[in-house]
Order: structure tokens, then C-alpha cells, then sequence
């Protein structure tokens, strides 16, 4: 891909401060892009802010937003915010989740309600929203989990809330058709990141790598070029969920 592929595009990244999305905004700002880098709340600004300066170090505009995405209004404000500051958005990103392993035995009422307005609700009215406001032939991606093709236990929650993410993808590539922009879904294996050590043992940790080809977890740097590709040369892929986790799974 060339440096100018992303040249005078701009792109909203929900989740951008941080990991998988800190390097999709870095690699995606390399390439030309503008970005509006998204942070949930205070204790992960500083890293942020490093996102953003490192956008900004590019050459690329950039805007720090922030806000709870499982309220729709704060979802609404985003979006507005970062048309305000950096104009059309051609290009969504939502890199939010949250993640829990526990028996289904043990779960309570409110950590299903935190788990399915993260994973659910937060990406359906992010969805809404960048149909709203993208401009023609916009790109919406949204990441998932390869456990929505598991057979497993413990991720209930988790796998639970992301799995409408694919209807919720078919739908709006469908309503969204006619104005160009595709809609798609990624499902990584487990990732390299702290997201997914706090939730595993380590003996459970080598039994995911051994799933995977080379005996590892996906890497960050798997995914962050797909979200690329499917923003350019890959728009004609739309309604789809691509899993991208180097055989750990599949359907």
C-alpha cells in the first residue's frame, strides 16, 4: 500500500488511543490520513495523547475526543464533534469492547448489562451514527472476536454481546448501499495485549497460542493492515465478517 492511499481522507477511530486502534491511527495518519483519536475516559488520555501526537508528528490533522459510547448521545456528540474539527469523515472505526470470562452460574445482572452495552449497544449506535454521517463511499469497520465461530466456555458475555455485531454489520451494508459505503466486521484471535492476559491463566494462554499458526497470539500488526485494506482497495467487500486469527478458529 502507498503512502498516499488515506491521502485527504479522514477517520474516526473509536477506541484510537491505545493498541490495536493507537496503531491503526498511527499507520492510517503515515499514510495521509487525518484522524479523530476517541478515549473512553481519563486514565487512558495519556495514551491518547501520545496517539495524537504521534498523528500530529505525521503531518496529519488530528482531534482527542472522548466519551462513554454506551450512552447514544455521547455516540451522536463523537461523530459531531469530529466532523466540527476535521470535516466529512470518510472512514469508522470502533476498536471498543469489553471482555470477561465467567461461568454463566456466576454472572450478575449488571456485569451482563456492562458487557452487552459495550459489545452490542456501543457498536449499533456507532453504526447508526456513521451512516449519519459519513460522507458517499464511506468505510465502516467494526472488530469482533474470533470466538463468535468458538465452541468454549467462560464467554458467554463477551462472544454473547459481539455476535450481533455481524446482523447488525449485514443489516447496514444493505441500508447503506446505495451511498457506496461498505460495512464490515473483523473477529482477530486472541490479542497480544493487556485486553486479554487479565481474563486467562497461563496455561490457557499457550493453549490459545498453540491454536494459532506459529504458535502465538494474533498480533496487533495482523489486524491493523486489514482495517487498511478493506478502507481502499478492499471497499467491495461489505456485509461480511472477515476472521483474521491464523487458524485459531473458524465456520
Amino acid at each position: 500500500m502507498t503512502e498516499q492511499t488515506l491521502q485527504g481522507k479522514t477517520i474516526l477511530i473509536a477506541g484510537g488511543g491505545k493498541n490495536l486502534g493507537g496503531l491503526i491511527a498511527r499507520q492510517a495518519a503515515a499514510a495521509g490520513a487525518d484522524i479523530a483519536v476517541h478515549y473512553n475516559s481519563e486514565p487512558t488520555r495519556p495514551e491518547a495523547e501520545g496517539t495524537l501526537a504521534a498523528v500530529e508528528a505525521s503531518g496529519s490533522k488530528g482531534v482527542l475526543l472522548t466519551g462513554d459510547l454506551t450512552k447514544p448521545a455521547n455516540v451522536e456528540r463523537l461523530f459531531d464533534d469530529a466532523v466540527s474539527a476535521l470535516g466529512p469523515i470518510d472512514i469508522a472505526v470502533n476498536t471498543t469492547g469489553k471482555v470477561l470470562r465467567k461461568p454463566i452460574a456466576e454472572t450478575t445482572e449488571d456485569e451482563y448489562d456492562a458487557m452487552f452495552d459495550i459489545n452490542a449497544k456501543a457498536a449499533y449506535f456507532f453504526i447508526k451514527e456513521a451512516g449519519k454521517h459519513l460522507a458517499d463511499n464511506g468505510k465502516i469497520v467494526t472488530i469482533v472476536t474470533a470466538l463468535l465461530a468458538a465452541f468454549t466456555d467462560g464467554y458467554s458475555t463477551y462472544a454473547g454481546g459481539k455476535s450481533p455485531v455481524e446482523h447488525f454489520t449485514r443489516a447496514a451494508a444493505k441500508e447503506y448501499a446505495d451511498r457506496g459505503i461498505s460495512v464490515t466486521a473483523i473477529a482477530p484471535g486472541p490479542m497480544d495485549t493487556p485486553f486479554f492476559y487479565g481474563q486467562e491463566t497461563p496455561e490457557r494462554v499457550e493453549f490459545h497460542k498453540s491454536q494459532g499458526m506459529g504458535n502465538r497470539l494474533t498480533r496487533i500488526e495482523d489486524i491493523a493492515p486489514i482495517v487498511r485494506f478493506l478502507a481502499t482497495e478492499g471497499s467491495w467487500i461489505t456485509g461480511q465478517t472477515i476472521f483474521a486469527n491464523g487458524g485459531y478458529t473458524t465456520r
